[in-house]
């Protein structure tokens, strides 16, 4: 009886806990956003760039990005593909204003509709900028400047692994700048490099790279799949910080860091600069109430470069999908984008089991089946002593039956003679309690393993079941979920409470609607265990019961 009040709790509190999450996501306070201008080539110059903060060791205080827009006229756009990529790049600033990846479609459906990352769109509009500012504004080109370009399109042949496109500009004083992106096959990652050959007054001057948007409307969002969405802030000493949209509304960043990268999540992607530089950095936030856009974004310390001397600034754009065995190679911390949040310490293990089985079956169905199994491998000592506990109960729940009557409404007779029978039947009412309690961990940890794994998104595993990260199309999943759990209530001693007894008779009907919601690879972890611990319990049970 107390272990079934046990699993009562954990039910309850995992519906609170999703509840508060859907509120969290539908009802906490948030921008009103505005309307963006409908012409691209005239948004993102003139609205953010004096709230830009001078650089670390400015050469002067009132060093500010110059509000003075191009015409659209004067700039073009330059298209790059790759085989995971496909870029636009504006020669004014040299923006990253579209990234395409080639292998992820929004539907599973449609496969021809592939996400945009970054994008002009009105709703989601979300761009890459970088620049160089200088006390001496015509010396350094901002993200208003005109860049010259030598073509307007580049593909990555067969057989070549690598494709850059140079920008080109150059200052009134006889300074060039020229802005170079890297391309490489089978990369997410895209070089930015500004080579800096300074004029004949010498130049002064630093880097900064940000990202540019208005908060993101997720159609997709439910009350069941609810992840971050917004900025993250890293490095060595301050670890992982999250700098959603509300902190950027209520307070301006400006901290300084060494060694670290920003980026802006979403379920499933994430588009991050890093910083290739020890060297300090400031990070700044702002937001814009008017336009209802956001900047994130991080500053160098300022070059000193005498005149014809040359220098670079180097830095890195991520643009991808959060692929767990790539992150932590292209950048320290970066893996921590894949949130698990609290439970990261169980859920990392979790997902590289999964993820060795996947390997060996070549599908993630048959790889969450072998989890399960592996997982309960590890928990069948203490789910045995749990199932013991149970079996025991159930064959004294007569004796309990007939303690009520004999007893009534006496609760301290009937409590002391229960305890009398627990010490005659050796029976540790609190034995199933501790082994539901240890799992709890380990289930909402894989919980966010098949919910934050990109490596889950849209993949099919048989029959029916095309999209693990989706819900079962005909519900079949969650209605066996339902018949397990009614045949493991059945096998569990009946609560000798009226009220208990009908809410555990709803549970398995609330537990299969809650569960039509949810992504398949979910449901069918949880099908999985019930079935092998019906069978363990069932087995169990009977030998008890044969007991003398």
């Amino acid at each position: 009886m107390e272990n079934q009040r046990t699993l009562l709790y954990f039910a309850l509190l995992f519906l609170v806990y999703l509840l508060w999450a859907q509120w969290q996501n539908d009802y906490a306070p948030r921008p009103e956003v505005a309307v963006a201008p409908e012409k691209s080539e005239q948004i993102g110059s003139s609205e953010m760039d004096s709230d830009v903060p001078p650089p670390i060791n400015a050469v002067a205080p009132s060093a500010e990005i110059e509000n003075r827009p191009a015409a659209a006229s004067s700039s073009r756009v330059i298209t790059i593909v790759t085989d995971v990529l496909e870029v636009e790049i504006s020669t004014r600033g040299g923006d990253v204003r579209r990234a395409t990846l080639r292998k992820y479609a929004v539907n599973a459906d449609k496969q021809d509709e592939k996400v945009d990352l970054l994008t002009e769109d009105r709703t989601n509009f979300h761009v890459a900028q970088s620049g160089l500012v200088s006390a001496n504004k015509e010396t350094a080109p901002t993200h208003n400047a005109v860049y010259t370009a030598e073509q307007d399109s580049y593909r990555l042949a067969e057989g070549i692994n690598e494709i850059k496109v140079p920008l080109y500009w150059t200052g009134k004083d006889g300074t060039r700048v020229t802005k170079v992106y890297t391309f490489r096959r089978n990369d997410y990652t895209i070089n930015v490099d500004h080579a800096i050959a300074a004029g004949e007054k010498g130049w002064s001057g630093s880097q900064y790279m940000q990202l540019y948007r208005t908060e993101p409307v997720d159609e997709n969002a439910s009350m069941f799949i609810h992840t971050y969405t917004g900025g993250v802030i890293y490095n060595d000493e301050i670890k992982y910080e999250k700098i959603d949209f509300g902190d950027m509304q209520e307070k301006n960043l400006n901290r300084e860091l060494e060694n670290g990268w920003l980026a802006m999540i979403q379920h499933y992607f994430l588009i991050a600069w890093i910083t290739d530089s020890n060297e300090k950095h400031l990070y700044f936030s702002r937001y814009n109430s008017d336009s209802g856009r956001y900047i994130l974004g991080t500053r160098s310390e300022a070059k000193r470069l005498q005149a014809g001397e040359q220098s670079s600034f180097n830095s890195r754009l991520v643009v991808g999908p959060k692929l767990q065995d790539r992150l932590a190679k292209e950048q320290p911390g970066l893996e921590l984008t894949v949130d698990y949040g609290i439970l990261t310490i169980i859920a990392k293990p979790l997902f590289w089991l999964l993820n060795q089985y996947h390997n060996l079956f070549g599908n993630w169905g048959w790889a969450i089946i072998f989890l399960t199994i592996t997982v309960k491998a590890l928990f069948y000592k203490l789910s045995a002593m749990s199932y013991k506990s149970m079996a025991k109960m159930r064959k004294v729940a007569p004796r309990m039956k007939q303690m009520k009557e004999q007893f009534g409404d006496d609760r301290q007779a009937m409590s002391k003679a229960m305890m009398e029978m627990y010490k005659r039947e050796k029976i540790n009412p609190m034995g199933g309690c501790l082994p539901i309690l240890v799992q709890i961990p380990v289930f909402i940890s894989l919980y966010w393993v098949l919910l934050e794994s990109v490596e889950m998104r849209q993949a099919p595993f048989m029959l029916w079941l095309t999209n693990l990260s989706a819900r079962d199309p005909y519900f079949i999943l969650p209605l066996l979920m339902g018949i397990s759990m009614f045949v493991q209530q059945k096998l569990n001693p009946a609560p000798v409470d009226p009220v208990q007894q009908k809410i555990f008779q709803f549970m398995p009907i609330g537990f299969t609607v809650m569960f039509a919601f949810f992504p398949s690879g979910l449901v069918l972890y949880w099908v999985v265990n019930n079935l092998l611990s019906i069978a363990q319990q069932w087995v169990i049970t009977r030998r008890i019961e044969n007991e003398k």
